[in-house]
């Protein structure tokens, strides 16, 4: 590409040069893809999250402690850099929003009011762009971003409207969230640009990027954060992820589940299919989340604080618990370890916020029907989502009676039976993981209920058969007077 560039010798031939660069580097890109064996789309995102590590570097080392608008401003101007790069000009669906969302801020002020025009607004918006840009497939467009930036500002809002209370009417979490002065225009933006998180994340606060901006989050005070080396590790793990996936992924599709040659297979053979495409899919989204991890840290803004021992601890932006992600045999170890600033944010900013009906199963419910619709209109997410919700309760009553039952709890503390209960949970764990990223996946009621009918809706009868029956299960396992201690 360099090298066409740097042939034009006079002033028409350097303008038919530029006239043909975009289209040139287009077509390169569409071959490298092809080669690949990704569309160019998936490329383009690649190498948009890649390219915030020397967006970082010149950050870090030419910005650090500088005049904060001009931070402000290489923030914006990186971020929407990068939404063009992939999307072109339809990155104004981003700037509308950001542009409304300062004017409700300032506007209306710390009020409830702002906090239901900004969540009715952003969400209307998000819910807009996925009807007219919906399709029978995933594809990146310009609401893959724009789901990442609809909860950005509902979070800035209502952060916005806890500095308006008491510090001791707040919760610990509240004040550390709570915006007390009034966001600039260019704060906002820049908040919402930040080329670390604006393509697929991860969220953090407005009280983050402030103390990003003013150089706070250092690990000594005054210098630049020595944050080069945590960095590259989550780069390199973020490569060695997306090594696997590439390597996996055209052996473990999503064209063959619903492929004939699939439904001629045995059950088993099915079953096992959906357990090994459920892990190897995730991990596209584990790349991506350990490389823009790098991304925040080698800024700064992955700093948290040091330990008890005074190491600096990096794992503000963290998305992934890597770790318990592939040891867990647990479905709430594995949503406990995966997206785990998403998981922070619904928390933090849905669940709590439904206290007052009094219900956790009600709120968890709740909460989970909001990511069913922010992740899209598809009749899927709500199935996986469900999905999810139902297993997790099965999942809690089961953990209950294994440590209710003193029988079972001897069988599952025997030093001889822990490896086959492990390889036993971890088979049934990650099955029916992939059971329910069915639906997420294909999207379309035509697509998963293919899938699902071709292993007998396993997924759903086993849980709700358990659901009703562990009850009577207890009854049989759990003696009288564990229930009567339990009671006390």
């Amino acid at each position: 590409m360099a090298e066409g560039e740097g042939r034009g010798g006079g002033g028409v031939a350097a303008a038919a040069a530029g006239a043909t660069t975009t289209f040139r580097i287009g077509f390169s890109l569409a071959e490298i893809a092809e080669s690949l064996g990704s569309s160019e789309q998936a490329l383009r995102l690649i190498l948009s999250i890649f390219l915030g590590y020397p967006f970082a570097w010149f950050q870090r080392h030419f910005l650090f402690q500088k005049e904060l608008y001009l931070i402000h401003l290489y923030n914006i101007l990186m971020g929407l850099s990068l939404a063009y790069f992939n999307f072109g000009t339809q990155f104004c669906h981003s700037l509308i929003c950001v542009f409304v969302q300062f004017l409700i801020l300032r506007l209306m002020g710390r009020t409830i009011t702002a906090i239901a025009t900004t969540f009715c607004f952003q969400m209307a918006y998000l819910m807009a762009g996925y009807y007219f840009t919906a399709t029978e497939s995933y594809d990146i467009k310009w609401t893959m971003p724009h789901c990442v930036l609809t909860l950005k500002l509902i979070g800035l809002v209502i952060d916005y409207y806890d500095g308006r209370k008491k510090v001791e009417d707040l919760t610990p979490e509240q004040q550390k969230y709570a915006v007390q002065g009034v966001p600039t225009l260019l704060e906002v933006a820049g908040f919402s640009y930040f080329y670390g998180a604006f393509m697929v994340g991860p969220q953090f606060s407005m009280t983050q990027y402030q103390k990003l901006v003013k150089g706070e989050l250092t690990d000594v005070a005054g210098q630049r954060p020595n944050s080069f080396v945590p960095a590259l590790k989550r780069m390199m793990l973020g490569c060695f992820f997306m090594l696997i996936y590439t390597m996996a992924a055209p052996y473990l599709s999503e064209e063959y589940l619903l492929s004939d040659a699939y439904l001629e297979q045995p059950f088993w053979y099915r079953c096992l299919y959906i357990m090994m495409w459920g892990k190897i899919m995730l991990y596209k989204y584990v790349t991506c989340w350990l490389v823009t991890e790098g991304v925040c840290i080698l800024t700064g803004l992955g700093y948290n604080g040091k330990d008890d021992k005074g190491r600096p601890k990096w794992n503000a932006s963290a998305n992934m618990k890597v770790w318990l992600f592939e040891t867990t045999p647990y479905f709430t170890g594995t949503i406990a370890s995966f997206n785990t600033n998403t998981n922070d944010w619904v928390a933090r900013y849905i669940y709590k916020r439904l206290r007052f009906l009094g219900n956790k199963l009600v709120s968890q419910a709740l909460s989970l029907l909001f990511l069913a619709l922010w992740h899209g209109l598809h009749c899927g997410y709500l199935v996986c989502f469900q999905m999810e919700f139902l297993i997790v309760v099965v999942e809690r009553q089961a953990i209950s009676l294994v440590h209710d039952s003193p029988l079972l709890s001897s069988l599952a503390s025997s030093i001889i039976l822990q490896p086959i209960f492990y390889v036993l949970q971890q088979t049934i764990h990650w099955m029916f993981m992939g059971y329910s990223l069915v639906p997420f996946c294909l999207f379309s009621w035509d697509k998963w209920i293919k899938v699902y009918k071709s292993i007998y809706f396993v997924g759903h009868l086993l849980f709700f058969t358990l659901l009703f029956a562990m009850p009577y299960i207890r009854k049989v396992f759990v003696p009288r007077k564990e229930k009567l201690k339990k009671v006390e």
